[in-house]
């Protein structure tokens, strides 16, 4: 037997993740949580925002922080693009059935007879 060693080459999942990018990506995180719970704790009850302002920025702020876990702690970020694409095609999709299927509930409602 050699007595060299054989080196293996692999490809580390989330390289470029260092403790500072990953400090700096839970302050993001924690700096949207926080802007939702100003504004669900604090200027939806007090009456700064109306209500049907406030659900379209929970959904927008949601959102944001799904794609900071998404792309970093789950590392789709460092994944090959039709890895990416095979995840987040299939995803929009769905999002675009439900908010159709949404809009269609309200058709089923308008149907039925008034007593």
């Amino acid at each position: 037997m050699s007595s060299e060693s054989a080196e293996v080459h692999h490809e580390e999942h989330g390289e470029g993740m260092t403790r500072k990018k990953i400090v700096q990506i839970f302050l993001v995180l924690l700096g949207i949580t926080v802007v939702e719970f100003i504004i669900a704790l604090w200027l939806v009850p007090k009456g700064h925002i109306p209500l049907h302002w406030a659900n379209p920025i929970y959904i927008v702020l949601t959102l944001f922080k799904a794609f900071y876990i998404v792309a970093y702690f789950m590392h789709l970020k460092f994944e090959k693009i039709g890895l990416a694409l095979s995840i987040i095609v299939p995803i929009l999709f769905i999002i675009g059935l439900i908010l159709v299927l949404s809009n269609e509930s309200h058709y089923w409602v308008d149907l039925r007879p008034k007593v």
